[in-house]
């Protein structure tokens, strides 16, 4: 049986497969084994307004470009994502091209695979996401997000909950072409440009091609700048007259970026000091209240209260002349007279460098090998070069060492956490200067991936899929330094292309490792419909062989992964004597002393990951779903290295990975008119990962802390009563528990008046963090939102709102305060804390900040207006399109990541202030 189905996409006559709901080729046509088989042919929409529940086994929203291209031109589609329940996205600014923090039913990015036509696109060290990469919206056909599953290929070794995954437009058979060109708030400025070729051979070849450029100012201060461009490109090749095809993509994207808006979370309008309260039986210590706190993005900094209190101003200044024969310091510098944060010229936080360059090439393909037969090949090739970090004060000195093991031949390198060139800098003839250079963390990335599938059809309802998934990404990170403009500004934003040389030739970096993250996967998936195709069943068992080659060329001196790394590899061998290793204890509790030498380890990690899930129809519309799924995501790269200071046989060494039981279930009803799902789920999330003090080496280690369990809800509504009327409304709600308190430390040995305080009466007794209960920081505990579209005449009408609710800043759900003394036992020495015979120094205890981030709700406007009576471009092609993003410019505290465990902490997290109201205006005109 065949359905015809009109297809209509504003600016994009297209014709594209509607229920391509998963990644890679193989899983899109898996998706449609034993459903009616949809042809595209004409200007009926997909789904409601652009929004689609595919009635698949797992819980799955779909977003395509009837709603994406309401957004505003340029948008990151992590933002667009945010209209979808159970997503959380905070922008650090109204376009899109400056980053942002993504959590989906709780779980960061770093948890999230987020996938582009089925290449993997986190991070292979650390699996991060990076929100100001992504393709251009107007490519997008469509997003697809899993809530709480992957699919069996896919190419993750981090995905514990979620997957984005979104698909290009395909090439036309008429040739056509669309240019928009959009200006706003804060300078912005933005062209892109698509030109369709049309079928240009009688094989059918077709293809297109696209260009954009985007500027705006930053739009918190009066310094940085955004500057992304970028480059697509798709040649699209069908074989035979069937579904069979090859095409061949490419991207590049540029980014050119200052950091912005990052502030401390507190609120606290003074620097609070205490004086007095030391020693037995003193009295009470004096709170103190000196310099006043300003808003801005310095550690002595504080959260703005407001917007009235933005942008806020970086001062500029010029680094003074040097001096020959005279000992120069980063804070001696010329006009305004002072440096702009006591430290030196182009220090201060906004004045850092974000770059990435950014490529792919990515082959997606299917083969008819018979009638019942199909083979799916996508090969990929990813390139990353990246950095992001600040400047350091270089040393012209060496370094030398008279205690322990003395070292009097000056070594050079990044050495307790400073930097010695051994030689002139600063071009003043001598070697006595403090020098500031810049310094970022320099990734450099080749990935190479390949997902293919082999699918055999028993009938037309019956179908069985084996495949094998192979991700292969060699991670270089350097930490090279470079020269600075007087002004502070880097002379060029990548050290790594020609970074400084010690006096022995060797380049000076803080970080030198190279990493191989390799995954080899595969997979057999069985897919069956029965009782006239109103059940359908999926099962799936995927096995997961990941390994880990890793190379530090530095040695680790801390559990905490602090490094040292001499200039050259000839240096090594007497740095290693003049600090030997000796490893002492047992293999679940050693005790260190000296530093790592440099070394190469292997990890691997195996894992079978079994899913099933089915559908049934009760009716035309109506179906219910029910999915089960296993994740995993193993130890990254980045904090494998930090586990290099203890021996590899060891159990501070060897961190398990992270697995999640997923469970789904729901109700769905989808038909012309409506859109609507809703159902509950559950997550089981075992041996969650991170870096947190161990009880038993007595060090901050990166390591598994226990079991949260996650559950909640997810619904969303999608109603045309009208083809000129839309209401869509979502929600979510989310209950996370973490089951254990974490343990944040030890009390001391040995007790004495010192070191005693309430919550260490007990010799060596650990020292808890009452998390148990208590829900994980940082994610919201309910979303909910909606939009209403409206066409009148030539004139479409757009509002859409979105409510965040609280997000809890520690995993204790507790105020957060600061102590005007260094904390004992992980404890301000309050009078209430410590007993009389308290022999140390007393503090005074003050609130910097409440237990959550406080709910807030954004609501954006957009209006198109049709151009068609001006005769220019083709018909529905030409509009101008205005767009009000965050449209009461209401005020809150932006992205911040979840793990926090401290209440009482004078290391205060930072967070990102939300992203302000902005007016964007686009033409758009096709042909």
């Amino acid at each position: 049986m065949r359905m015809n189905l009109m297809l209509g996409v504003a600016a994009a006559a297209l014709m594209l497969p509607t229920t391509a709901f998963a990644q890679s080729t193989g899983s899109a046509e898996a998706d449609n084994v034993g459903t009616t088989d949809i042809v595209v042919t004409g200007a009926r929409e997909a789904g409601v307004g652009g929004v689609d529940v595919p009635n698949t086994s797992k819980n799955k929203q779909v977003l395509n470009q009837t709603f994406i291209s309401r957004q505003t031109p340029g948008q990151t589609v992590n933002d667009i994502i945010n209209q979808l329940p159970g997503v959380s996205f905070q922008n650090n600014d109204p376009f899109g091209s400056a980053g942002g923090t993504l959590t989906i039913r709780g779980f960061d990015g770093s948890r999230i695979s987020q996938t582009f036509d089925g290449i993997p696109l986190n991070d292979t060290g650390n699996y991060a996401i990076y929100s100001n990469q992504q393709l251009d919206p107007e490519l997008i056909e469509q997003v697809n997000v899993n809530l709480g599953s992957t699919d069996p290929d896919s190419p993750t070794a981090s995905a514990s909950g979620s997957t984005v995954n979104y698909r290009t437009l395909i090439p036309t058979d008429d040739f056509g072409a669309r240019m928009i060109g959009s200006v706003g708030d804060y300078s912005f400025f933005r062209v892109f440009g698509l030109v369709n070729t049309g079928v240009l051979t009688s094989f059918g070849t077709k293809a297109w091609f696209s260009g954009s450029s985007a500027t705006n100012d930053v739009v918190f201060n009066n310094f940085g700048k955004i500057n992304k461009q970028q480059y697509n490109g798709k040649i699209y090749q069908p074989i035979g007259s069937g579904k069979d095809f090859i095409s061949i993509s490419g991207h590049y994207n540029q980014n050119r970026n200052n950091f912005f808006g990052s502030a401390p979370l507190r609120y606290d309008t003074n620097v609070f000091t205490s004086t007095g309260g030391t020693g037995a039986n003193a009295a009470a210590p004096t709170l103190n209240t000196g310099a006043v706190r300003t808003a801005g993005t310095g550690s002595l900094n504080r959260f703005p209260n407001s917007r009235d209190e933005l942008p806020y101003s970086i001062a500029r200044c010029q680094i003074a002349t040097p001096r020959a024969g005279v000992a120069d310091t980063p804070a001696l510098v010329n006009a305004p007279g002072a440096s702009n944060n006591g430290s030196g010229c182009g220090t201060s936080f906004d004045e850092r460098a974000n770059p990435s360059n950014t490529a792919n090439i990515r082959i997606n393909s299917r083969f008819s090998l018979g009638d019942k037969l199909t083979l799916f090949v996508d090969p990929s090739y990813q390139y990353t070069k990246a950095n992001g970090g600040g400047t350091v004060t270089a040393r012209e000195t060496g370094f030398t060492r008279t205690t322990g093991v003395p070292i009097a031949t000056p070594q050079y390198g990044f050495i307790g956490g400073q930097y010695y060139f051994g030689r002139d800098i600063n071009g003043d003839g001598d070697t006595l200067d403090q020098v500031t250079v810049l310094a970022p963390s320099q990734t450099q990335t080749r990935r190479y991936g390949v997902i293919a599938s082999l699918r055999y059809d028993f009938s037309d309802s019956q179908s069985i899929r084996v495949g094998y998934t192979l991700d292969y990404g060699r991670h270089r990170q350097t930490g090279e330094t470079g020269f600075l403009q007087a002004n502070g500004v880097p002379f060029d934003v990548f050290p790594v292309n020609n970074g400084i040389a010690a006096v022995n030739g060797g380049i000076i970096q803080k970080r030198n490792r190279l990493s191989k993250a390799i995954l080899n996967q595969g997979f057999a998936q069985y897919i069956g419909n029965f009782f006239e195709d109103k059940l359908r069943i999926e099962a799936s068992l995927t096995g997961k062989w990941f390994k880990r080659d890793l190379t530090n060329y530095c040695f680790v001196t801390a559990a905490n992964g602090n490094l040292d790394c001499l200039a050259t590899e000839g240096s090594n061998a007497a740095y290693a004597s003049a600090n030997p290793y000796v490893v002492g204890g047992t293999t679940a509790v050693p005790t260190i002393t000296g530093y790592a030498a440099p070394q190469q380890r292997t990890y691997k990690y195996d894992k079978l990951l079994p899913a099933g899930g089915l559908t049934y129809t009760v009716s035309g519309a109506l179906s219910i779903f029910g999915n089960y799924s296993k994740g995993i995501q193993v130890p990254g790269t980045d904090n494998l290295y930090q586990a290099f200071y203890y021996p590899q046989n060891t159990t501070p060494a060897n961190p398990t990975p992270e697995t999640t039981d997923n469970f789904d279930a729901g109700i769905r009803y989808a038909s012309g008119r409506v859109q609507a799902s809703v159902g509950p789920w559950y997550t089981r999330f075992q041996n969650r990962l991170a870096s947190a003090y161990d009880i038993d080496t007595q060090q901050t280690i990166y390591r598994n802390l226990g079991r949260v369990d996650k559950y909640g809800v997810d619904a969303s509504v999608a109603y045309r009563p009208i083809n000129e009327l839309l209401f869509y409304v979502y929600g979510s709600y989310l209950k996370s528990e973490i089951k254990t308190n974490v343990e944040i430390g030890r009390c001391p040995t040995v007790l004495t008046a010192a070191n005693t305080t309430a919550n260490c009466t007990v010799a060596g007794a650990p020292i808890l963090a009452q998390t148990a209960g208590m829900r994980e920081s940082g994610a919201p505990v309910y979303t909910f939102g909606g939009r209403v579209q409206a066409t009148l005449g030539p004139l479409e009408l757009g509002a859409q709102a979105k409510r965040t609710g609280r997000r809890y800043v520690n995993d204790q759900n507790l105020g957060n305060f600061a102590c005007t003394v260094a904390l004992v036992n992980n404890v301000c020495p309050t009078v209430a804390n410590v007993s009389a015979a308290y022999t140390g120094t007393r503090g005074i205890q003050y609130q910097t900040y409440d237990a959550f981030a406080s709910g807030y709700t954004v609501v954006d406007f957009d209006a198109r207006l049709s151009l068609d009576w001006t005769g220019i471009g083709g018909k529905n092609k030409t509009y101008l399109q205005f767009n009000v993003v965050n449209a009461f410019n209401k005020f809150y505290v932006g992205g911040f990541t979840g793990g926090q465990t401290l209440s009482v902490n004078n290391t205060i997290p930072f967070v990102q202030i939300g992203s302000p109201r902005a007016f964007i205006m686009s033409l758009n005109v096709g042909i």
